[in-house]
């Protein structure tokens, strides 16, 4: 079996990450099942480890 790999990580969807779980509320592997990565990516992301300068996305997501 052949394991699939989350997209990359860009620097709107990191923001997008950021918004849904500073601003919203949700849980990491709720943020990731909305943006369709792995839970892993979010938590690199709310950690720090992928473009740590960009601030959360404001308002409502584009998708």
């Amino acid at each position: 079996m052949k394991r699939r790999r989350s997209p990359p990580i860009s620097e709107e969807l990191a923001a997008q990450i950021r918004y849904l779980v500073q601003d919203k509320g949700l849980y990491q592997h709720q943020a990731a099942a909305v943006v369709g990565v792995n839970q892993g990516r979010v938590s690199e992301v709310m950690r720090g480890r992928h473009f740590p300068d960009v601030p959360p996305a404001q308002g409502s997501l584009p998708f």
